[in-house]
């Protein structure tokens, strides 16, 4: 499916992490590369580091020692064009912000909020993706599970990035839904690299060209559809 590893092109490089809440380290010494064009599952027991291991990649989370590096163009690069969906459980939905306000942040560049210039076509094609028109208005605190992870899918692909984090996009949303999700993240693999986490595997460990276990350290799995699978809760 894919080339070899030293034929792609390096985006996201980490050596030798180490996460240390207290005498047991969530993460310890971990080294990971992330290619263009991958597909990575992420799977692996609860409080195993998975989510950690995610926001240690995004750089929301220094590591105890280690290093994040990315890259571009065979170069160091500053950042990256990231689309990040979050647990549920990190989503503050007291702030008053409406589902049209919170896709629309997935576009903002700086403190002034700046569009693009095609920000209208964007937002109606992942409203209609993701089937968010009938609450756009509504404040992000009185939405369903289900409805506030279709916004924050919407939020996560609107800018169509280069490298899109998906933490159990599969939580709280309907088999039909479920669905659609496996649609556009096969129609998203051919343009970003996704790394996503998630306790249910049949169909994406099929999708997926990377598969890696996170128990505290992390190993390259090719058989890893069910092994030391729990449905995944903040760690």
């Amino acid at each position: 499916m894919m080339n070899m590893e030293n034929e792609k092109e390096l985006l996201i490089s980490l050596r030798d992490i180490t996460v240390d809440y207290g005498e047991k380290p969530i993460l310890e010494n971990v080294d990971l590369d992330i290619f263009r064009g991958d597909f990575m599952a992420v799977s692996g027991p609860n409080g195993g580091g998975k989510t950690t291991l995610m926001r240690v990649m995004l750089k929301l989370l220094k590591p105890t020692s280690g290093q994040v590096e990315y890259f571009h163009d065979g170069e160091f690069a500053k950042r990256l064009r990231i689309g990040y969906l979050p647990q549920k459980s990190m989503i503050d939905t007291h702030f008053p912000i409406s589902v049209r306000q919170t896709i629309l942040s997935g576009l903002q560049k700086g403190f002034l909020g700046r569009m693009p210039q095609d920000y209208e076509s964007r937002f109606d094609e992942v409203v209609r993706l993701t089937g968010t028109h009938d609450y756009l208005d509504r404040r992000i605190g009185a939405l369903s599970g289900g409805q506030l992870q279709r916004t924050l899918l919407a939020r996560a692909i609107i800018s169509d990035p280069e490298v899109l984090f998906l933490d159990e996009p599969l939580s709280y949303v309907d088999k039909q839904f479920e669905h659609k999700i496996y649609s556009i993240m096969e129609e998203l693999s051919g343009r970003s690299t996704i790394i996503l986490v998630s306790h249910e595997m049949s169909v994406i460990s099929r999708m997926a060209n990377r598969h890696i276990l996170v128990d505290h350290d992390v190993r390259q799995c090719s058989h890893c559809t069910h092994i030391g699978v729990q449905k995944s809760g903040e760690e």
